[in-house]
């Protein structure tokens, strides 16, 4: 694959079934791992598919080409998820993606910038990728660059304070070539959020703080094109999409099921889940 341009895949159809693809490419990996967190890499598919096939600008034969997006996964532990889009933009062959959680692989159990190229930087310490992606898009801005930056977090990650003080940040300096997105999908390892550590609401939370906020279904394809769409277009302040997903989209015996959270298929449910996917 050449550079890939801002409006590569606008079909929302096309679109679906490369989110179809990652999924399958998801199972695939955390079953043959036997470690790896589930719930939340599916329920973020659909959002993150539209950002990297619908928006960005990247190359993976040149990852670090000076004009390309930036995507930072905040939520490291969903790995699979952005080692399932690497593969199929190209970054590397599918065969690697056999490779998770290996000692010596490129895919560990996080993503980590030095072991594979294309990954923008380490994360799973939850609660700091805003902040670098405020740092980024700031330094883009310095240097006349029309290149943007997106965030995914997780609903969860946002009971972090330092996501509140990077909020503040890119609203104060107006970082209008910054989208995030948080993936609201209602469940963290110890169970609902709302129970956990109450982050409602969150829109008027966003809002709050300087934010435009667009609240779509995180799973309607053509629905978060739109919301792209209209943060590309928001000017003097930060977007950021809440999009309210359901943990383990796309298997319909993971879905909202908390202790899927850090745990990986059985080769038999592995097995259903492909049927269904197909089958979806």
């Amino acid at each position: 694959m050449s550079v890939m341009t801002k409006g590569g895949v606008g079909d929302a159809g096309e679109l679906k079934e490369i989110a179809k693809r990652v999924r399958l490419n998801i199972l695939h990996m955390l079953t043959k791992s036997g470690s790896g967190h589930t719930g939340g890499s599916l329920s973020a598919v659909d959002v993150a598919v539209a950002i990297y096939f619908s928006k960005m600008r990247f190359n993976p034969k040149d990852p670090f080409w000076k004009d390309r997006d930036r995507f930072i996964l905040s939520k490291g532990h969903a790995a699979p998820l952005l080692y399932a889009i690497m593969a199929e933009a190209g970054y590397f062959p599918a065969e690697v993606l056999n490779n998770l959680r290996k000692i010596e692989s490129p895919l560990q159990g996080h993503p980590c910038c030095k072991r594979l190229p294309g990954v923008e930087v380490s994360t799973g310490s939850l609660g700091q990728g805003l902040s670098v992606a405020n740092g980024m898009a700031l330094g883009l801005r310095l240097d006349n660059n029309p290149a943007r930056v997106y965030c995914i977090m997780g609903d969860g990650e946002i009971q972090e304070g330092q996501i509140w003080e990077a909020a503040m940040t890119a609203a104060h300096y107006k970082i209008d070539n910054l989208c995030a997105v948080v993936d609201n999908n209602g469940l963290q390892i110890d169970g609902p959020v709302q129970r956990v550590m109450g982050i409602a609401p969150i829109h008027d939370k966003w809002s709050s703080f300087g934010w435009h906020v667009i609240d779509i279904d995180g799973h309607n394809m053509e629905k978060i094109l739109e919301a792209l769409n209209e943060a590309e277009r928001t000017r003097g302040k930060p977007t950021v999409l809440i999009a309210n997903t359901t943990k383990g989209k796309g298997v319909s015996f993971f879905e909202d099921k908390v202790e899927y959270h850090g745990i990986t298929p059985t080769p038999e449910e592995y097995e259903r889940a492909v049927k269904e996917i197909h089958n979806g």
